[in-house]
């Protein structure tokens, strides 16, 4: 699972993790209540925080078709950290 880098908060499986070709971690799912979306004050994207913490993660963009959910969760490397599940080295 990736967890939020400042306060652990569970972020998001990696089961939701895509290659976006972007060069930045990219999801299409969330877990539940994990982040806060706001509208970049441009109207132009979504800026996605920790809902924990207040930590900026990134941009949530929809509508590009590159997953089935049609999301993509565009996410800055150093704010998150990546937990194996207990007994598998990844």
């Amino acid at each position: 699972m990736y967890v939020c880098r400042r306060c652990n908060q569970p972020l998001f499986s990696s089961e939701s993790k895509f290659d976006a070709g972007c060069g930045w971690p990219s999801f299409d799912d969330s877990y539940p209540n994990a982040m806060k979306r706001l509208p970049d004050p441009d109207g132009s994207r979504t800026e996605i925080e920790c809902a924990k913490c207040g930590a900026h993660l990134g941009h949530e963009f929809v509508g590009e078709h590159m997953t089935e959910k049609n999301t993509r969760e565009c996410v800055n490397s150093v704010s998150i950290r990546f937990i194996p599940a207990q007994g598998h080295d990844e």
